[in-house]
């Protein structure tokens, strides 16, 4: 007998017939059982208290009043970061996409049979993956120096990382019965691909790019903390300053911008599907 049944034993039920059937219990209170144990381990370990909460969740008012009204003068000095901020998204996101490609190629199981290829190159954009964007930032601070040209490398290795795993996903998924009679008609691979399997991939492959690019404009708005440039450098002074009538003009021109940005990648993205 299974543990499962040794702690929720099935339910012995009669039928009209005189047939007996035991009445399993789904695996639900045990599901539950679990999700209570590790919420109350966690509790522990990062000593949560429902009552700090209470005396001090207040203060989250009390500087979120300070942002309103927000200061509509210091529009003119917030221009040009949001302008960096988007520039280094834009440029990131693309080569990001870009260099995602060939990995991505070579880490389908469809299009490359042998193993340790795959291995190799999934391990590598696993590793790839596991980074901190604002650590990748900070590294490449130290490579290309403060601005926004560490910036935008923090964004395109978070992108090729992003997009390479999608990407060699969707390529798996694709029915491989075009690209083998492309080949059984005598067409190279490269032509195979090119013309049996990028057609059913592209579409998904522009919308997780641009899906992607929505998210990169929010990450390079706080990868000045680390000096990547953009809207974090002065997002951080008017913090440090308790300046938090511009923190929310700040807050309020990023949240325009992405709210447009999102509102084009979506009517794009509904063209594609």
């Amino acid at each position: 007998m299974r543990l499962y049944d040794k702690v929720f034993p099935p339910k012995q039920m009669v039928l009209s017939s005189g047939k007996t059937v035991e009445e399993r219990f789904t695996r639900i209170p045990l599901i539950l059982t679990g999700l209570l144990f590790m919420m109350i381990l966690s509790i522990h370990i990062t000593g949560f208290r429902i009552s700090t909460l209470m005396n001090r969740g207040n203060e989250f008012f009390v500087i979120l009043n300070q942002m309103i009204p927000p200061r509509t003068a210091y529009v003119s000095q917030i221009i040009q970061p949001l302008l960096d901020t988007i520039k280094m998204s834009l440029l990131g996101s693309f080569l990001g996409s870009i260099l995602a490609i060939p990995f991505s190629i070579i880490a389908a199981g469809n299009i490359v049979k042998n193993k340790w290829i795959l291995m190799t190159v999934r391990l590598f954009l696993s590793l790839i993956r596991t980074l901190p964007t604002l650590i990748t930032a900070l590294i490449a601070t130290y490579i290309f120096g403060l601005g926004t040209m560490a910036g935008m490398a923090a964004i395109s290795i978070f992108t090729f990382a992003y997009v390479g795993k999608q990407l060699y996903e969707q390529i798996e998924t694709v029915d491989m019965g075009a690209f083998e009679a492309m080949e059984a008609m005598g067409a190279n691979r490269f032509y195979s691909f090119l013309t049996a399997v990028v057609p059913f991939v592209l579409p998904a492959y522009c919308s997780t790019c641009l899906f992607c690019l929505e998210g990169n404009v929010r990450y390079a708005s706080i990868l000045g903390y680390v000096g990547a440039g953009g809207l974090g450098l002065i997002l951080n002074e008017k913090i440090g300053w308790r300046e938090y009538d511009s923190v929310g003009m700040i807050l309020l021109v990023l949240f325009m911008a992405v709210f447009l940005i999102e509102g084009i990648s979506y009517y794009i993205r509904k063209k594609l599907t």
